[in-house]
C-alpha cells in the first residue's frame, strides 16, 4: 500500500501547539526589580527658637468717664455730636439755668445786706472804742459793739459761701466732659428731665489712644514669665492680633500685674498699654496677644508639611530609619512657628525627616532619601 503524507490538519495541529509552547516559556521570564520610590528628606537639627505665649486679651479704654447730672433740671439742648472726639472741659449738654440764676441772684443780694451791716456794725465798734478810751461810755457798751462787729463778719462769710454754692450750681447746669475722649451716642435728648440721682449716664467719654489690653494668664505660666523678666531674658513687648487675623502695627507693652489668682479659674490678669493713634482699636474687642517670653536654645523646629494627624488627632511624621525604611513616629508639638512646628518629643537631630513623596510612605517601606527641595526654614 502506498505511504501518504501528513494531513494539512496535522500540521496546524503541530504549529499551534509549537507556538503556545514558545509563548509559556516566554511568561516564565523573571521581570526586573523596580527602584526604592524617592523621597525628600531634611536631617533634623536644634536652633534658637522665640519661646512665645500667645494669650487671650480684651480691649478696654485707657479712661472711661460717665456723664451724669449734678444737678437737676429739664436738659435745654445738646452741644457735642455724638461719636466725635471732645477735649477735657468742652460743654456737652446745657439745662435750664432760671431757677439755679434766681439763687444766685438772691445769695448775691443777701451778701451785699451782709456787707452793710458789716460796715455799720465796724464804725460804731470803732467810734465805742474812741469813747471808751475817753471815757464817755462804759466797758460793757464798748465790748457789745466789738461782739455786734464779729457777727457781723461771720454774716458777711455766711452769705458769700451761700453765693459761692448757689454760683456752683449755676455752673454744673453746663455739663462739660471731664476728660479727652470720643464720646459715645447720647442717651437723653433736649426736654428730657434730669435729675442729680440718676443712675443712668446722659453719655460715655472714653480714652482710646492708649488703649488698654487686659490678658488673662494662668499662675504658674505667669510665674514662669516673672522668672524671665526678672533674668532679662524676657520682653515686656507684646504684639496684638485682632479677630481677623491681622496684626496691630504698634506693639503693646505689659505694665501691670493682678495681686489676686481667681480661685475659680486659677488665672491672673495682666495689663498692657498699646498706642492707637487711628483709633482702629476699639473697646470690647477681643485679640490674641503674643509675648515673647524667651529663647529656647536648643529647639527642633520642621516644616508644618512634614507633620499629619490620625483620626483621634495625633502628630505623626515619616523619618527614614536603618536600611532605608520608614518608620512612623509619634510627635510631641508645641506652638507654630511661621510654617514650622516646634516638636517637644518624638524627633532627635540628626535624623531625616520625610517632607516630599509622603503619599507613597508606609511602614518599613524601603525609599530613596534625596534632599528635600524646600529647605527646612523654608
Amino acid at each position: 500500500m502506498p505511504r501518504t503524507l501528513p494531513s494539512l490538519f496535522t500540521l496546524g495541529a503541530l504549529s499551534a501547539l509549537m507556538f503556545l509552547a514558545a509563548c509559556s516559556k516566554g511568561g516564565d521570564a523573571p521581570k526586573p526589580a523596580a527602584a526604592p520610590p524617592e523621597v525628600g528628606v531634611v536631617t533634623v537639627s536644634t536652633q534658637d527658637a522665640p519661646l512665645e505665649l500667645e494669650l487671650p486679651g480684651r480691649l478696654a479704654a485707657s479712661e472711661v468717664a460717665e456723664i451724669r447730672p449734678q444737678v437737676s433740671g429739664i436738659v435745654q439742648k445738646r452741644l457735642f455730636e455724638e461719636g466725635s472726639t471732645v477735649r477735657a472741659g468742652q460743654p456737652l449738654y446745657q439745662l435750664d439755668a432760671a431757677a439755679f440764676e434766681a439763687e444766685r441772684a438772691g445769695a448775691a443780694a443777701t451778701l451785699q445786706r451782709a456787707e452793710a451791716q458789716l460796715a455799720v456794725a465796724r464804725t460804731k465798734a470803732a467810734r465805742d472804742a474812741e469813747l471808751l478810751q475817753a471815757d464817755v461810755i462804759s466797758r460793757q457798751a464798748a465790748e457789745d459793739s466789738a461782739a455786734a462787729l464779729r457777727q457781723a463778719e461771720a454774716e458777711v462769710a455766711v452769705a458769700r459761701a451761700a453765693l459761692n454754692a448757689a454760683q456752683v450750681q449755676l455752673a454744673r447746669t453746663r455739663i462739660t466732659a471731664p476728660i479727652a475722649g470720643r464720646v459715645e451716642i447720647s442717651q437723653v435728648t433736649a426736654g428730657a428731665l434730669v435729675t442729680a440721682s440718676q443712675t443712668q449716664p446722659l453719655t460715655t467719654v472714653q480714652r482710646l489712644d492708649p488703649m488698654q489690653v487686659d490678658i488673662v494668664q494662668g499662675s504658674a505660666e505667669m510665674l514662669a514669665l516673672r522668672r524671665q523678666l526678672d533674668a532679662g531674658s524676657g520682653s515686656r513687648e507684646l504684639r496684638l492680633v485682632l479677630e481677623d487675623g491681622s496684626e496691630h502695627p504698634e506693639p503693646a507693652r505689659l505694665q501691670v500685674s493682678g495681686m489676686t489668682v481667681d480661685p475659680g479659674t486659677g488665672a491672673v490678669t495682666l495689663r498692657a498699654s498699646v498706642p492707637n493713634p487711628r483709633a482702629s482699636l476699639l473697646p470690647g474687642m477681643v485679640v490674641t496677644a503674643r509675648l515673647l517670653a524667651g529663647v529656647n536654645r536648643s529647639a527642633i523646629v520642621v516644616p508644618q508639611q512634614a507633620v499629619s494627624r490620625t483620626p483621634t488627632g495625633d502628630a505623626t511624621a515619616w523619618v527614614v530609619g536603618e536600611g532605608n525604611k520608614l518608620e512612623r513616629r509619634r510627635l510631641g508639638l508645641g506652638r507654630s512657628l511661621g510654617n514650622q512646628w516646634l516638636v517637644n518629643e518624638g524627633l532627635k537631630p540628626g535624623e531625616r525627616l520625610v517632607v516630599e513623596g509622603l503619599q507613597r510612605a508606609r511602614p518599613d517601606l524601603v525609599v530613596t532619601p534625596v534632599p528635600a527641595k524646600l529647605a527646612q526654614g523654608g
